[in-house]
């Protein structure tokens, strides 16, 4: 009986083990040899256990992405994948096909398509391929060191030339700088956006790619001219453009910023948006840099840019930030401009001496708005307390554009000592009243008018937090408002900033 009772165990366990231990048709490794740079898909992995298919895909930006929820039917699997920087479709679902013994990758994720096939491979070969996690430090606290009192002024390369950049443009804008005058204006930083990078040494030090063959020659030239010079990175395993990001490289890419001569660092979440996808991790990446930065030694102003999330104002100090961007990128068009401007600009109690809102770069000069709307652009983000960052190829600054980049008088408006960023006082349909404090007593006042003809526009002693005003000053037009209480005829898209005492 005992010897009957054993078989019929060991007939059962032989009739269900192999339903458990069979693998599926998609089991192993995939390995994709010629995957689109973005996300640059490097290799697939599947098991099947206990009857649940599961893996994970590897790619260049965003390492191992695990594999959600998939299920088999014949020669073709379905599985659902977190996508980034679309809250209303925070799943996509991909499909993987089994074609002629590969593996066809089909899916979506941020802005890429991916359709990629892949052959068969090893567990040496998943071992060589894997990619190498780093880990976060503990978040700590940066003392202030006392750079960035005002609003950091100059020019940076991304919207007028993108990732196509090189350094003889990078020399000609710092040319450009001091021959038009917008470099005793006030505008000191030469920025290098995205685009410089080349590869790794063996050391794993970055090198630039050919278009810049000398960094260390390239910021002598430009601190020669009486300028600074920034440069660009993400703490991602890519940029947004898909060049080589500083993801466990922190340390070391800080390092050698110093090492080239660099004055100011914009870091880009862009890939480390997988990565880093909560306020603590996403304080902590920025944390990382920081640290770094002040380890080297070198006065460094560092210009966090994570799009405004996880309210970035109320800690971007704490990780040894001097700017942090409230919104996504800024471009040339009236409705953008101004919901930034007037919507999207930060919290005013982060703003102050040491610490900015950053609504992004001005678009002045690069030709997409009406002259008006630019006058807007500029009274806004003066009033702002706003980074005042040129975009424009500097070389084709016209007379129009390089007056109201360099009106002395409304730069003081932003580069105020006291430092406070101004509000919205007062709405009334299309127009608005904006004030900011100033540090000789008296009030900045912006008139607005957002509507699409002209309005006339009473300026009022409480706009200026006064019971009565004593004198005004137009600075668009420089001239002195003869009766302050009269009313103020504004363009359509237009603006009117005034200096005002109070009586």
């Amino acid at each position: 009986m005992r010897r009957l009772i054993l078989s019929l165990v060991c007939l059962l366990f032989a009739a269900t083990a192999p339903a458990h231990a069979k693998p599926g048709p998609f089991d192993g490794v995939w390995l994709f040899d010629d995957a689109d740079p973005r996300p640059g898909v490097t290799m697939v992995e599947i098991a099947t256990k206990g009857g649940v298919t599961a893996g994970t895909v590897t790619t260049q930006w965003y390492g191992p992405m695990p594999i959600a929820r998939m299920t088999v039917e014949g020669d073709t699997a379905t599985f659902t994948m977190r996508n980034l920087n679309d809250r209303e479709h925070p799943t996509r679902e991909w499909r993987a096909k089994l074609e002629d013994g590969k593996l066809r990758l089909l899916g979506q994720i941020w802005f890429s398509e991916i359709d990629e096939l892949g052959r068969r491979g090893t567990k040496a070969d998943a071992a060589q391929r894997a990619f190498r996690v780093t880990t976060l430090p503990p978040l700590g606290t940066l003392a202030p060191d006392g750079m960035a009192r005002t609003p950091p002024m100059g020019w940076s390369s991304w919207n007028k030339f993108a990732e196509h950049i090189d350094d003889k443009t990078v020399r000609a804008m710092a040319d450009a700088l001091v021959s038009s005058g917008l470099r005793d204006a006030g505008y000191t930083y030469v920025n290098i956006d995205d685009g410089w990078q080349g590869t790794r040494g063996p050391d794993g030090r970055i090198r630039p790619n050919a278009k810049f063959p000398d960094m260390k020659a390239l910021t002598d030239y430009v601190h020669a001219k009486g300028l600074k010079i920034g440069i660009y990175s993400s703490q991602g395993p890519r940029t947004c453009a898909g060049y080589e990001g500083s993801y466990g490289h922190v340390r070391q890419d800080a390092q050698t910023y110093a090492d080239w001569g660099f004055d100011y660092l914009k870091y880009d979440l862009c890939s480390g948006e997988w990565f880093y996808d909560t306020a603590d991790t996403v304080q902590r990446s920025y944390y990382e840099m920081g640290e770094a930065l002040r380890a080297t030694g070198r006065p460094i102003l560092f210009s966090l840019c994570e799009y405004g999330r996880f309210d970035v104002g109320s800690w971007g100090r704490k990780v040894g930030g001097h700017l942090w961007r409230t919104t996504g990128d800024i471009t040339d068009e009236w409705k953008v401009m101004t919901d930034i401007g007037f919507e999207r600009n930060g919290n005013p109690a982060h703003a102050g001496p040491g610490g900015w809102n950053d609504p992004d770069m001005l678009e002045i000069g690069n030709g997409g708005m009406t002259h008006d709307e630019y006058v807007t652009h500029m009274t806004l983000w003066a009033i702002s307390a706003a980074p005042l960052v040129m975009g424009h190829d500097l070389r084709e600054t016209s007379p129009e554009a390089l007056a109201l980049l360099t009106n002395r008088a409304v730069i003081a408006i932003d580069q105020d000592a006291r430092g406070i960023q101004g509000t919205r006082v007062r709405k009334d349909g299309d127009a608005e009243v904006w004030a900011k404090p100033l540090a000789d007593g008296s009030v900045a006042v912006a008139l607005f008018n957002r509507g699409t003809a002209a309005k006339r526009m009473l300026l009022a002693p409480a706009d200026a937090g006064a019971t009565r005003i004593g004198e005004a000053h137009d600075l668009w037009a420089n001239k002195r408002v003869a009766d302050p209480a009269a009313d103020v005829t504004v363009p359509a898209h237009g603006a009117v900033l005034l200096r005002v005492r109070a009586g």
